[in-house]
């Protein structure tokens, strides 16, 4: 089965509920074969140990420490850190659909596509804006190669 890296740079996030809503949602998706890596970017709060706590409880989960350098930086050495045939980006103030990574994977297989990616929905408040569906428009686009 395919693996997906999933890559989440942290870095000082005020809302600790919230980085754990956002961590859970990537455990808890249909699909499985994950690898989640998270970078904890310098935080000066809890986040880090935040982290490390689910490394414990999840042993597809990996935890790096670094000093902060900002989200590329981070999303960068995830990117050195991962194994898995396909990456995803989360970011750790996001949560996201239980079954994305199973509907995004069954799309790329029904279309052998290099790159699929999905809409989201913005929430405010417990209120929501913005609604769009996951697949709603069939597009195939060819990237052009150097």
């Amino acid at each position: 089965m395919i693996k997906v890296s999933v890559i989440m740079g942290v870095y000082n996030c005020k809302n600790e509920e919230l980085l754990k809503k956002s961590v859970d949602s990537i455990i808890n998706q249909t699909y499985k074969n994950l690898e989640i890596i998270l970078i904890n970017d310098g935080s000066t709060d809890n986040s880090g140990k935040i982290c490390d706590n689910y490394a414990k409880v999840d042993n597809r989960i990996h935890v790096f420490h670094k000093k902060n350098e900002g989200v590329s930086s981070a999303r960068n050495l995830g990117l050195e850190k991962c194994t898995g045939d396909f990456i995803g980006f989360v970011d750790p103030d996001d949560f996201i659909e239980l079954n994305m990574y199973e509907l995004l994977y069954n799309e790329q297989q029904k279309t052998n596509a290099d790159i699929v990616w999905c809409n989201y929905y913005n929430y405010f408040s417990n209120e929501h804006y913005n609604i769009v569906n996951i697949f709603n428009e069939n597009k195939l686009y060819k990237l052009p190669f150097a």
